[in-house]
C-alpha cells in the first residue's frame, strides 16, 4: 500500500470516527488548504491548479452555506451564512479576474474561521471530559 493511500485510508477512518464539531474543523482546514493552493497557482499563472482549486473551494463553502441551521443558530447562524455568500460571490470573481489581494483576504477570512471552529471544538471537548 502507497504512503497516498495509506494517508487516504487514514483521513477517512478520522472523519467517519469524528464528532459533529471535529468534521466542522475538518471542513475549514480543507477550504484554507484550497484557497492557498488557489492563491499559489495564481501567482505561478497555473490555470487548470487555480480552477480545479477554486472549484473546490466554492464546493466547500457552498456546503457550508447549505448546512446551517438558520432556525437553531440564530444571529450567529444569519451572519455565518451572510459570510459564506460573501465568499462565493468573491470566488466567482476572482475566478474571473484573477485577484490576488482578494484570494489573500480569503484565505485569511478562512483561516480565521477555522481557528475559531477549532478553538469551540477544543472547549466543547474540555467540557465533556470535565462533566464525564
Amino acid at each position: 500500500m502507497s504512503y497516498a493511500s495509506q494517508m487516504a485510508s487514514y483521513r477517512e477512518m478520522e472523519i467517519h470516527a469524528a464528532s459533529p464539531e471535529k468534521l466542522v474543523c475538518i471542513v475549514f482546514e480543507q477550504l484554507v488548504i484550497n484557497l492557498e493552493r488557489a492563491r499559489i497557482a495564481m501567482e505561478r499563472k497555473d490555470i487548470e491548479l487555480r480552477v480545479v482549486s477554486l472549484n473546490r473551494s466554492r464546493g466547500i463553502v457552498t456546503e457550508l452555506l447549505t448546512t446551517l441551521d438558520l432556525e437553531k443558530g440564530g444571529p450567529v447562524a444569519d451572519q455565518l451564512a451572510a459570510l459564506y455568500e460573501f465568499m462565493l460571490y468573491e470566488l466567482v470573481d476572482i475566478g474571473r479576474r484573477g485577484d490576488t489581494v482578494t484570494m489573500k483576504k480569503l484565505v485569511n477570512i478562512a483561516t480565521l474561521l477555522r481557528d475559531g471552529f477549532l478553538g469551540a471544538a477544543q472547549q466543547l471537548a474540555a467540557q465533556r471530559l470535565k462533566t464525564a
